[in-house]
């Protein structure tokens, strides 16, 4: 305990150069721009222009208000946001149906006479209230989020099964973000072909898996409905599902007025049953949102990470440039409504042969082709790509092509690289866990067991037998205070030194670090945890198998390391503690620990209660 705990032994962070890959990254701040018209009077409507610069934080989704109890349906235009930001945080499905009631829909079921009926009304449009575009309210409220938040916003809609942001856009200063450290929490699992027979599956952070990326673009007026056709791509005849926002949704008709450029990704994972099953191999679906003649930049970005591009369109000029100057790395694939009145089969013709395009890369929906047939030809068409692509890429990947584009990367910024550098500067020391939690964290383990069964015995005194009843308290306090004394013994560790250090800094910096560290060690015991969890679970299910799931258990515990260990390890710290003299110097040194942690309960945060390998509350703790 005498070591300072000021120092992190495993190296210094060098500010300067984050600082710098921040600013290399192209970020402007927030305060030094003025509002656009349009994103200043949506964020006004919407009740979040003051969280524009103050960005909206765990903490404050997270109180208990009025608006969080209250079930009702928006009334008011600010009501908006919030309703939908509640459904969302409960993960309800309906979350995008944000109900819009009108004073004519209230009166058509009155009962009017021949005299009063006007035949022209039935042709009117019926008023309706002011509603929002639920592509609008979703860019806004990431717009206006902080980066904690937004990996909430994406989780939850990533288990809603909801297209996620990929490229965020900022009307205000026409540039978009990738959403890199936004969807850094969401784990998906999946079982591909060679995994079948073995009923193996993958598990892994979606932003680390390298997979074939396909794009659906728009280019000029569409006729088709883009989001429609990829609804029906990605789900079964017997279980349809709205993955992207479209026209035909609640409030889908109302003119989007921020989220245009928005780029969402969304994913389909094979099951590894093949009367299911769309795609046998897992792929990953990008939808750009707007005309890609004003939005070069996003298009760019996906023709250089997608294996495939599908550009729908009505009228196609024939040397199209924005198709043909481009240095494309993804296959270009046309997809034409010939129902369109502006549909030209000769301006296809020539742009295909400029292209070099084949038979099988453009896609027609002839007058005779309803929509089940052409879903088909389109699902068979990406089916080929996704089978047949050799190009693989994670998002965590598609970063460095972002940055080259002068797309600003989320994770880019001094408080996220800082929290992270310190933060794999603890975790880059892990090699075996049981060796490294036996080394780092040696309050744990046997100690604190012993601890454990003495204080339960103090509470139930099923052993004193005939014993004076104070003099076996006494006896149990003084192995207590022993074992203690022992731990008190040992020195900080260097891991807890810099784990200590680290959530000693300022925020946002010391939220990071904590992200990082539990990112960091999931995905290094994710894969022998995932196949124990399924061992455990498939030997639960026989009552013969007891002496096979207690050896399971025991090696889920000593495999398992997350930050709770290290919480853990700073509560028996401070316990410790207080079993030295009041003067001693180490004492005063520790007594802000429980302060640290029950700074981040406030801001968010959830913290252990009870330690589940020990059975313990750290009471004083």
């Amino acid at each position: 305990m005498e070591q300072s705990m000021s120092t992190c032994l495993f190296g210094t962070i060098d500010i300067k150069y984050v600082s710098s890959l921040f600013h290399n990254s192209c970020f402007l701040s927030f305060q030094q721009l003025a509002f656009g018209t349009d994103l200043k009077k949506l964020l006004e409507d919407l009740a979040l222009e003051s969280f524009y610069r103050e960005k909206l934080s765990l903490s404050k989704i997270l109180e208990i208000s009025e608006k969080t109890i209250n079930d009702d349906p928006p009334k008011r235009k600010s009501d908006y946001s919030w309703y939908f930001l509640k459904k969302l945080m409960m993960v309800n499905v309906t979350a995008r149906k944000i109900k819009c009631t009108s004073a004519s829909e209230s009166d058509c079921d009155e009962t009017l006479s021949p005299d009063e009926f006007n035949f022209d009304d039935l042709f009117a449009s019926p008023k309706k209230p002011e509603t929002f575009h639920p592509l609008d309210i979703i860019t806004a409220l990431f717009l206006c989020s902080d980066g904690f938040v937004q990996q909430e916003l994406s989780l939850k809609m990533s288990l809603c099964q909801f297209s996620v942001p990929l490229l965020l856009p900022n009307c205000d200063t026409e540039q978009c973000t990738l959403m890199l450290w936004a969807m850094r929490d969401i784990v998906k699992k999946y079982r591909p072909p060679d995994l079948s027979e073995s009923k193996g599956f993958i598990e892994e952070r979606i932003v680390l898996s390298e997979l074939p990326m396909v794009s659906f673009v728009r280019l000029g007026e569409c006729s088709l409905s883009k989001s429609v056709i990829l609804n029906k791509l990605l789900s079964n005849s017997e279980q349809y599902h709205d993955t992207f926002v479209h026209y035909n949704m609640e409030c889908g008709e109302c003119p989007r007025r921020i989220s245009n450029g928005l780029t969402e990704i969304t994913w389909y994972l094979p099951c590894g049953n093949k009367n299911m099953d769309i795609f046998s191999e897992p792929v990953a679906i990008a939808n750009l949102r707007g005309d890609i003649a004003s939005f070069e930049t996003q298009f760019s970005f996906l023709c250089q990470t997608s294996a495939a591009v599908f550009v729908f369109f009505d009228q196609l000029d024939s040397e199209c440039k924005l198709l043909t100057n481009k240095t494309q790395k993804a296959q270009i694939f046309l997809v034409g409504n010939q129902q369109s009145k502006n549909f030209r089969g000769d301006s296809v013709k020539k742009l295909a042969t400029s292209l070099c395009l084949t038979r099988n890369s453009i896609l027609i929906k002839t007058k005779q082709t309803n929509d089940a047939d052409f879903v088909k030809l389109l699902r068979k068409q990406v089916s080929d790509v996704v089978n047949n692509s050799q190009k693989k890429i994670s998002v965590e990947k598609m970063a460095d092509i972002a940055q080259e584009l002068g797309i600003i990367v989320d994770e880019n910024s001094p408080e996220c690289q800082a929290g992270k550098m310190k933060a794999d500067a603890i975790t880059a020391q892990i090699e075996d866990t049981l060796k490294y939690k036996q080394d780092q964290l040696r309050l744990q383990g046997q100690i604190w067991k012993e601890l454990t069964c003495l204080e339960k015995e103090e509470f139930r005194l099923r052993n004193v037998g005939s014993e004076n009843i104070e003099n076996y308290k006494e006896k149990l306090q003084t192995e207590r205070k022993k074992l203690r004394e022992k731990q008190n013994n040992y020195d900080m560790s260097p891991a807890m030194t810099c784990f200590i250090d680290a959530i000693s800094s300022q925020e946002p910096e010391r939220c990071y670090f904590l992200k990082w560290m539990r990112i960091n060690l999931d995905n290094q015991s994710s894969i022998k945890l995932s196949n124990l969890r399924e061992r455990y679970k498939e030997k639960s299910r026989h009552s013969e198998n007891k002496k096979e799931i207690k050896e399971i258990n025991r090696q889920l515990s000593s495999s398992s390391l997350g930050t709770e260990h290290f919480f853990r390890e700073m509560g028996q710290i401070y316990e410790a503690s207080l079993y030295l003299p009041e003067t001693d110097l180490s004492r005063q040194q520790l007594q802000h620990l429980p302060k640290l942690c029950a700074q981040l309960l406030l801001d968010g945060f959830p913290l252990e209660l009870v330690d589940g390998d020990a059975s313990n509350i750290p009471l004083r703790w």
